[in-house]
This record gives structure tokens, sequence and C-alpha cells, in this order.
């Protein structure tokens, strides 16, 4: 412990680090004695975790986290749960690619051991970081009544406010309509951006990045399919306002409208779904918004599951920090315990624990008939019609072009089977491979491809 107070740039990343040493915050730790290397991954508020390994022989470490003090929290939780609790590190049957990679590229050091303070340094303490904050003493009765008083008002506020933006919401669609709909979708980027900016100042974050994507959804269509699209996500808007009006408490619409839980929220909640299984990355969305935000959407395919079930790991970060290292690549093969948010399709998840190596496999599992893969969309929508991108497993088909040049998946051994158009430009070496199966989002227009199954084996179509 003297050698992580030594290392410690300061008093602060300290009791930052003594914070991350509870197992939930570590999905991975596995170590290899004869490398003498321990590493892991911490799972942040995104859906990639951060890696982390240290050399315990010389102390060496890397993070891929974009903190500026070396090491990082996260390097020294690492070596503080290695220094009290030994047995949370699986031994590990191989290293992973990125430890051996950074193995590669640096250079060994002296061991570097505890030494004195320097004078003027401030004294760093591990004591100190176990220590309680002094924000966080007993407080009396009469002060616990008055901080619950004052969640209770924001929480009320914050309902008045959301509710008030719902109205101007409403106010807001019953313009467009009156002024038509063809107006609406060519001046669709200002007409939504000021409406979003409005719902932001009150509160409705999410309903505003909802909204700010419109354009771009419709955009994505050809002109003469746009109006009718415009009125199927305006009325998923009215539908989802009237929703939260019914039941503004609700976990699930308070996500799509206002904010989301936070990732403690969801692994302490009892009611939460938890599902332990082997799963396969199946591809990844990423995505740069008009908030200037990235979303990186990350779609996993359940492998023990007699039916198709999905999950979906969601991260949101800015532009401006660049493109995050990826926990997962297509194709990837896990064992993992994940916790799915409420909903009434629960699909958005986090990795809560993470059991095993990533491998790579063959084939999916035979799902059954599945002659019409829209079955299992109609059946949500009926619950929460205003979903936008459902995962899908489609049956036996193949991919060609119309006279067009638009690409479109159909049916296999059915030349009036169904048949569903292809979102973006298709590689041309895919067009009429026999598909065992594929994997798709279905947005209720495109289908936009994640990876397929063919004689020549998994394809990765992300």
């Amino acid at each position: 412990m003297k050698t992580i107070e030594a290392l410690a740039p300061d008093q602060a990343s300290l009791s930052a680090a003594s914070k991350l040493t509870k197992r939930s915050n570590w999905p991975r730790l596995e170590r290899n004695e004869q490398q003498a290397l321990i590493w892991g991954e911490c799972q942040g508020s995104g859906s990639n975790p951060y890696r982390v390994v240290v050399d315990t022989g010389d102390h060496g470490y890397k993070c891929t986290c974009p903190s500026r003090k070396f090491p990082c929290k996260h390097t020294l939780a690492l070596m503080w749960i290695a220094a009290t609790a030994p047995a949370s590190f699986a031994p590990a049957q191989s290293t992973p690619e990125w430890v051996n990679d950074w193995l590669g590229r640096r250079r060994k050091t002296t061991p570097q051991t505890a030494g004195p303070v320097l004078p003027g340094a401030a004294a760093k303490s591990i004591d100190d970081a176990l220590q309680p904050d002094e924000a966080a003493v007993v407080e009396d009765a009469a002060a616990v009544e008055r901080r619950e008083a004052a969640q209770r008002k924001r929480a009320q506020e914050t309902r008045s406010a959301v509710s008030a933006a719902l109205d101007e919401l409403d106010q807001w669609i019953a313009d467009q309509l009156r002024l038509g709909l063809s107006g609406f979708v060519d001046a669709s980027s200002e007409r939504c951006r000021r409406i979003a900016a409005r719902l932001v100042d009150l509160k409705a974050t999410a309903l505003a990045g909802r909204i700010d994507e419109i354009p771009s959804r419709l955009m994505a269509l050809r002109s003469e399919e746009r109006p009718d699209a415009a009125i199927r996500e305006l009325g998923k808007l009215v539908l989802l306002a009237k929703a939260w009006r019914s039941e503004p408490d609700d976990p699930e619409l308070k996500r799509l409208v206002s904010t989301s839980e936070t990732r403690e929220q969801i692994l302490a909640n009892p009611e939460a779904r938890q599902v332990e299984s082997h799963w396969e990355v199946l591809g990844e969305k990423i995505e740069t918004r008009r908030d200037g935000l990235v979303s990186h959407s990350t779609w996993l395919l359940d492998l023990n599951s007699v039916t198709p079930q999905f999950a979906l790991l969601l991260d949101y970060f800015p532009a401006s920090a660049g493109r995050r290292s990826n926990a997962f690549a297509p194709g990837d093969r896990f064992n993992a315990r994940l916790v799915f948010y409420p909903s009434r399709t629960p699909l958005r998840a986090l990795v809560a624990e993470r059991i095993g190596d990533v491998s790579s496999g063959a084939a999916w599992p035979d799902f059954g008939a599945l002659k019409d893969p829209l079955a299992a969309r109609a059946s949500q929508q009926d619950g929460a019609p205003w979903l936008t991108d459902s995962p899908l497993i489609l049956p036996p088909g193949a991919i060609s072009l119309d006279d067009r040049g638009t690409a479109w998946w159909q049916a296999a051994d059915d030349p009036h089977g169904i048949a569903l158009p292809i979102a973006g430009a298709v590689d041309q070496t895919l067009l009429g491979i026999d598909l065992a199966a594929a994997a798709a989002l279905w947005n209720g227009a495109r289908l936009d491809l994640l990876a397929a199954q063919s004689r020549f084996g998994r394809l990765d179509l992300s």
C-alpha cells in the first residue's frame, strides 16, 4: 500500500481510487503470474469500460481513460484491489491482445518504491482516502428532512417544466400539420432545431435529442417517402407525450423524455432484469448527433436463448473527445451477466460482470421458423409505439438491387415472400449470396444490416 501512496499524483486521486475498489465496478479482473501482470476493465458511465494493465514487477501501467493524472484513479484502484483482495483476479488462460500490444511498445523501468515526501509536496495517505468525506457525516433528523424536502421540490419543479415542454411540443406539432407536411419536410432541420432548443430549456433533454435527429431520418429516405415518414415520427412524439402525462414517474418514459438513470442506480435496482448468458457482438453503430455528442451503440445477441433476444450497450461522449477504444469487436463472443434498464421491452443493458475470455464462434443457434421477421417488432409496438430501431433476425434470404439501384433483402424460396429495403449502399460482393440468417435493425422503413451467416462464414455488415 505504501507503493500506491508513493505513485499517486495527489490525495484526490487516492480518494477517487478508493471509490472504485468495489468488485461491481470491474466486469473483468485477471492476472498472469508468470509475466507479473494484472489487468482489468473498469466500467464507467458508458458502454465501453476503461482497460487497465499494471506490471507488478516495475509498477508500469496503462489505462485507456483520458485522465491527465498519471497514474489515474483506475490504475490506482486496480493496484489497490491487487493488494487487498488478490483473490478477485482470475488466472488468465491467455493474455489479451491489447495487453500484449502494450507490452510490445513499453520500455522496462526500475521498480518504483515509496520514498520520502518531498519538501513542499502534499502528503498522501491511504488511511485518509478511506475516511468518509466530511460532508458525509451523520446528519440529524431535521437535516435529513430538509434535504429530502429539497429533493422533492426539485423533482416537482422538473416535472412541471417537462409538462410545460410537452404542452409546447403539442402546439408545435399542431402548427406543423396546419402548415402542411411538404413545408415541414423541406424546413425540418430549422424547425426541429428550434423546438429542440426550447425543450432543453424546459428540461426535456432526451426528447429534444430525439427531435434533433428527425431531419436526418427523413433525408435518408426517398423524397416521395418523406411525408409519410414525417407523420410516423410526429405521431410517435404525440404518443410518447401522452404516455408520460399518464405515468410521469415511469422509468422508461422519464428516460425517453428527460434524463436517464445512472449506472449505479441501474445496478442497485432490484427490479432490473438480469441475464447471465453467452453473448455475441453483432455489430456497432457510431453516429455524431446534432447536439455535439457521439452515440456509440453495440448490439449483442443472446446465444443461449431459444428465441432471438438482444441487448444494446449504449454510450454517449463529446465529439471533441475523439473516438474511444472499443471494448468489443464484431464477432466477439463472451460470457457475461447483463443488467437491463427497466422497460416494456428491455433492450438497453449494462455489463455487470464479465466471465472468462473473449472467443469467436461459428453459426448462430437455430431459432426455428422465422417466416415473419417483423412480427416481434409489431408485438413490441403494441406496448411501446414510440420505438424507433428494433433488432431482428432475418430468415434465409439474399440481397439484390432493384432497377433504381436500391438494395433489398428478399426471403429465399418464395418470389412473392417478404422483401425489405436496405439503408445505404451495400457491398457489391454481397449481392446474390445465400444468407442462412442475418441480423439487422428495422426503423419502420429501412433495414440497417449488422451481420449475416453464409457458407463463407460470418459476414460483418455493420
